[in-house]
């Protein structure tokens, strides 16, 4: 009996335990995202852009006004956001986390990624946010969404990581998906971990209503530092091009063996892998560069080469095998 008593004290002990464990993570983890936002808070700005001809509205209003967010790269007043917050002919104003408000210039833009660069000449140094590797962000891992949610102001929310590499069957993206709320006025704000640092741009959301339905995507920070550092050194991205085009993968039997290659879906805009006329919806890629047709290699292709280079594809055209040797051009400004 009295083993038993010391048994039972035993387990209550480790239950106890147990618990004292779980309120003290979870107080941590409450700790830990008041530290995240605080550290992050500063770098992210609310955006509004107005047309230069605006459209005015029995309320006073204007149908042409546009709110977003944006997100401090440089101490020198570089802004990263979403090219649809901003367009190409708007007014351009940004107000700073302490209430301050700058006009911006627009520095230049990359339309396939929906990434703008912008410029303020603060009074005082900016804080730029701190950026983390993003191709280290795994499924599962604790995010907190910030921007400026249908023009309220600054909003956080929280989630996980839903997914990576989310595309579309477009080769030029490569996109996170969270559950974090984000909704209207939230492009172009920041992404963060539960250390307060970057991993990704929101970008987009999907919704049959327009607003927050659970699946919000975000351009990856390491993507977006590339294209903004292409943009703010050249004014435009340097990016090789083979035409707009969607692809899935596809197994099938070829010489009585399974196999499989990427499904060309649908041509969106011509381009060198297209202007022969040989090339159609239907075909399916089976080797790029000798390699493997996965959508890594497609991608890697495109990233690695400039306009002018070339790309080798074998493809499967109406039962018959092809080779092809692509010169790339670049991206075409719309």
């Amino acid at each position: 009996m009295k083993f038993l008593s010391n048994k039972l004290s035993g387990i209550n002990f480790l239950i106890l335990l147990g618990i004292l464990t779980y309120l003290y993570t979870n107080m941590s983890n409450d700790n830990g995202y008041v530290k995240a936002i605080s550290k992050a808070s500063p770098s992210v700005i609310n955006i509004s852009s107005v047309n230069n001809i605006e459209t005015r509205l029995f309320d006073g209003g204007s149908k042409n006004d546009v709110v977003g967010s944006g997100i401090i790269i440089s101490n020198d007043g570089y802004i990263v956001t979403n090219m649809h917050v901003i367009e190409r002919k708007k007014l351009i104003n940004v107000e700073l986390d302490d209430g301050q408000v700058y006009p911006a210039s627009l520095i230049g833009f990359d339309e396939r990624s929906d990434l703008a660069v912008i410029k303020i000449l603060p009074s005082n140094p900016l804080i730029p946010i701190e950026v983390s590797n993003s191709s280290s962000v795994q499924i599962g891992d604790q995010v907190i969404a910030i921007g400026n949610a249908f023009g309220l102001g600054k909003t956080f929310t929280s989630g996980i990581i839903s997914a990576t590499g989310r595309d579309y069957g477009n080769p030029y993206l490569d996109l996170i998906q969270t559950d974090a709320a984000i909704n209207p006025g939230n492009s172009g704000g920041a992404l963060i971990n539960h250390k307060g640092n970057l991993i990704g741009m929101n970008t987009k959301i999907f919704s049959k209503t327009g607003s927050f339905s659970g699946i919000g995507f975000a351009l990856p920070a390491n993507k977006m530092i590339e294209v903004a550092s292409e943009i703010i050194q050249f004014g435009s991205v340097k990016r090789s091009w083979i035409g707009d085009f969607r692809v899935k993968v596809k197994r099938f039997l070829l010489n009585n063996k399974l196999t499989y290659g990427l499904e060309i879906l649908e041509l969106r805009n011509y381009g060198p892998l297209f202007n022969s006329g040989e090339i159609k919806p239907g075909a399916i890629i089976l080797s790029i560069n000798n390699k493997t047709p996965s959508w890594e290699n497609l991608t890697g292709a495109l990233k690695n080469s400039f306009p002018g280079d070339e790309i080798n594809f074998q493809i499967l055209q109406d039962s018959a095998l092809a080779n092809y040797k692509i010169i790339t051009e670049p991206i075409p400004v719309k």
